[in-house]
């Protein structure tokens, strides 16, 4: 059996409210193993965002903790987090978040730049992860000269350049056309494939069907959906 890649014990996470704080998770357990796909629904508002965050290290959690393998992640200080960030776990979000100045390649290339620097391999890995999701032509083009799809796809790219053990996605398909939501979830179902422990997040009921696992947030728990 696969060992675990993250493990999360009793989350609690809460936010100011005008009356107090406002519960969100309340005592979060879940479990990640190598090569696994757990998919993460929940209605809008349940906190599925908030719950990616900590399982990422983006965010503290009031209570609980976070496991990275045998790494007490969340007791570790900000900048071994901002480390393990780098090293360990890719994001894929929603939003793309490239940067508007860099060129599709460079946008890839800025992971390498987080954990010491672009040397020839990392380039030709870019180059080979941009290929592979059909984006040798583009690479030289500016985020703005790109559509949804494609921006998501250099995104993803740029998530998995440092092959990263853990890959978190937060409604990886909300801004995207079906046909390239579906390229972009075929690339995180290959990455399970390959042994990565990928966690998505995803309002699509069809994304959680094909999932290895799949839970639902609901009253700031987590409970199977099969």
């Amino acid at each position: 059996m696969a060992a675990d890649v993250l493990r999360a014990r009793a989350l609690r996470k809460s936010f100011d409210g005008p009356s107090g704080p406002v519960p969100v998770l309340d005592a979060v357990d879940v479990s990640v193993a190598a090569g696994e796909m757990l998919a993460i629904t929940g209605a809008s508002g349940s906190g599925k965002s908030t719950l990616l965050n900590l399982l990422g290290l983006l965010e503290d959690a009031d209570g609980g903790e976070v496991w990275l393998g045998d790494d007490q992640v969340s007791a570790w200080s900000r900048s071994r987090k901002s480390a393990a960030r780098g090293r360990r776990i890719g994001f894929v979000f929603q939003s793309f978040l490239l940067l508007p100045s860099l060129t599709a390649l460079d946008n890839v290339l800025l992971a390498a730049r987080y954990v010491g620097g672009v040397d020839a391999s990392r380039r030709r890995r870019a180059l080979e992860l941009l290929d592979t999701v059909g984006l040798t032509a583009r690479t030289a083009h500016y985020p703005a000269q790109l559509s949804g799809g494609e921006q998501q796809r250099v995104a993803f790219c740029r998530a998995v350049l440092n092959e990263p053990s853990l890959l978190l996605a937060d409604e990886p398909t909300g801004n995207l056309d079906d046909a390239n939501g579906a390229i972009i979830l075929e690339a995180l179902r290959a990455r399970a494939r390959a042994g990565t422990a990928v966690v998505v997040v995803t309002h699509r009921m069809d994304v959680a069907a094909d999932a290895t696992n799949a839970l639902d947030l609901q009253g700031g728990r987590l409970c199977s959906r099969r």
